[in-house]
């Protein structure tokens, strides 16, 4: 392995080349641009040989990832905030038709007001579409998740894309110490692509026909089915990362921190959980028995794993860098939907919308106040 310093971007480009990607169709947006930028150096410097397509649009990038995954190829794109909105008629096409392949997200609130700033409104916002959804919280899991995100999207037992989805500006622009493995290393632990199903005119074949009312539901029964599949799939790729590499992330699914005697815990996704992480130990130091839970899948949502973090917690807060408007933190319906018969307090807290500052002092009032007994959700500003 080489270590360098690079920002997250450019680890993530980095995971693409490894990962010998053979067709991404692009289109630039901020904060996500510096990604095919170092892509497009990348291909024309002979360092990857992939095909680089400039579209006209982000809509346009994610159908051509469809076109280009149905042919046989292993794909890739990027986008960010109204970039993936644009997308938003083709994500439910990609997993519908079963197709692997892999998305890095740099997350960046939707607008209006116009925000170029982080929150997690873009992708949350599109959980429900059939893609697999790893949080990550740091430019070295960025890259890693790339690696992993092949390996769970092409498995048999799912095929359906993931979205690798990191904070924009706080990781896109930030640059870190990263671990860039070997070719080598990286071809071992991920095979060539072949994918089950080709578009091939000597073996004519239809994708994505037209689903009838006696068919639709059956075929969105195999995508769940494909979806609970990933679990166990996402747990063994990250375990397996672990062999080869030397570093995973919790389960694969969530990742504790100090949580072995912790009676109270906050939760939440992306760069936070390193803010939190300071946090708890500031807490553990005044003798408060403080723990996180890091979410690392969105979807498939690991509830298992959290009815087992949680099962001797007094309470926990969970923090939401997006808001349902209308009714509450998307985050904290799930937590309270997988944990609902434990007797546990579990507080809502909207923080950091539009990039607002999630700070030390936000996750000890968060702490504070399951300490105190408060049963409330609030805006941390």
């Amino acid at each position: 392995m080489a270590k360098t310093v690079v920002e997250a971007s450019h680890a993530v480009a980095e995971a693409v080349k490894l990962c010998k990607v053979e067709v991404c169709p692009m289109y630039p947006i901020t904060p996500s641009t510096h990604i095919p930028e170092t892509i497009s150096e990348f291909v024309a410097d002979g360092e990857l040989k992939s095909a680089m397509i400039n579209v006209e649009s982000e809509h346009s990038a994610a159908s051509a990832v469809v076109g280009a995954a149905a042919a046989g190829s292993r794909t890739f794109t990027a986008t960010s905030s109204q970039g993936l909105a644009l997308m938003f008629e083709i994500l439910p096409i990609t997993s519908g038709m079963r197709l692997p392949t892999v998305m890095a997200v740099a997350n960046r609130a939707l607008s209006a007001p116009i925000s170029i700033w982080n929150d997690h409104s873009d992708a949350v916002s599109a959980r429900d579409q059939g893609w697999i959804q790893l949080w990550v919280e740091s430019s070295q899991e960025a890259l890693d998740s790339v690696i992993q995100g092949y390996k769970i999207s092409e498995d048999r037992k799912v095929q359906l894309p993931v979205m690798v989805c990191f904070d924009g500006f706080t990781l896109t622009h930030v640059f870190e110490p990263v671990d860039i493995p070997s070719q080598q290393k990286v071809d071992s632990f991920l095979p060539k692509f072949r994918a089950s199903h080709v578009l091939d005119p000597k073996k004519p074949l239809t994708m994505g026909p037209i689903g009838f009312p006696n068919s639709f539901m059956h075929f969105k029964e195999q995508q769940q089915e494909a979806m609970i599949n990933s679990i166990d799939v996402i747990k063994k790729a990250n375990k397996e990362f672990g062999t080869a590499f030397g570093r995973k992330y919790g389960s694969g699914l969530v990742d504790l921190y100090k949580m072995g005697d912790a009676e109270y815990a906050v939760m939440g996704m992306g760069t936070l959980c390193g803010t939190a992480r300071v946090a708890v130990d500031k807490l553990r130091k005044q003798g408060k028995k403080a723990g996180l839970i890091k979410l690392r899948s969105l979807r498939p949502f690991p509830k298992k794993e959290l009815q087992s973090a949680i099962k001797n917690l007094n309470a926990l807060a969970v923090i939401d860098r997006h808001i349902s408007l209308g009714q509450e933190g998307p985050l904290f319906t799930d937590v309270r939907s997988a944990v609902y018969c434990n007797d546990i307090t579990i507080n809502s807290y909207i923080a950091g919308l539009g990039g607002r500052d999630i700070t030390i002092k936000h996750f000890e009032k968060a702490f504070a106040d399951l300490e105190a007994g408060k049963q409330k959700g609030e805006w941390l500003f």
